[in-house]
């Protein structure tokens, strides 16, 4: 088997798989991904092959797009391996990292029991936030339809994965429902470090938000 092709094949495949998609979810975010992975690993003693193919492959099946199938992401991953000959430890380890790595409400838990898939979930969730994160929230709820803002209806701490794949809310409240969330649910003290960053980022862009919507400024 030889890694460095394998990491080649993925990438490749998957830039194919989502380049041009316009709801956030592309290939550059993959990529972020990928370096975010690959930078968090290199201060910790991880599988980096585990870590690269789980980041790379992440969002090719991604339950937001298939009805909200969980299933189809870790299915389509698997079969993709399969197709490269990896090992079977290898392909169980990166679908139960792609399986888990999703968000899943705030009343809710996302275990990560291994080093190899919370350095992913970390390099993920960290892509979710901070001025990227700002731009491509925007972006998915344009993609849905959805309103920017609503002072009407207030942000719901979902209790279920079904609750949360089921809202329909406006987008700011996206950020009480998950990404103000995300910098205490990091693992690593790479991942904490830039979280933090890019946490007070997102306070700071929410002040002049409702500044400007209030005629503030």
């Amino acid at each position: 088997m030889n890694k460095a092709q394998i990491i080649s094949a993925a990438e490749e495949y998957v830039k194919e798989l989502l380049s041009g998609e316009g709801s956030g979810h592309d290939w550059w975010h993959i990529l972020r991904v990928w370096n975010n992975a690959k930078h968090i690993a290199g201060y910790e003693q991880v599988d980096t092959f585990v870590v690269e193919l789980a980041a790379l492959l992440h969002d090719i099946g991604d339950h937001k797009f298939y009805n909200g199938d969980a299933s189809v992401g870790p299915r389509m991953a698997r079969e993709w391996l399969e197709s490269q000959l990896v090992p079977e430890e290898i392909i169980a380890h990166v679908c139960s990292i792609i399986r888990d790595l999703s968000y899943k409400g705030a009343g809710t838990s996302s275990a990560m029991p291994t080093i190899e898939g919370q350095v992913v979930q970390d390099a993920d969730r960290l892509d979710a936030i901070g001025a990227i994160g700002v731009a491509r929230a925007f972006a998915y709820g344009g993609h849905k339809n959805r309103e920017m803002y609503n002072p009407a209806i207030t942000p719901v701490l979902h209790n279920s994965f079904e609750e949360y794949k089921s809202s329909t809310a406006p987008t700011l409240n996206h950020f009480y429902e998950k990404l103000l969330l995300l910098k205490d649910r990091m693992h690593t003290e790479t991942a904490k470090k830039l979280a933090a960053q890019r946490h007070h980022f997102m306070e700071q862009f929410l002040e002049q938000f409702y500044a400007e919507w209030n005629g503030n400024r």
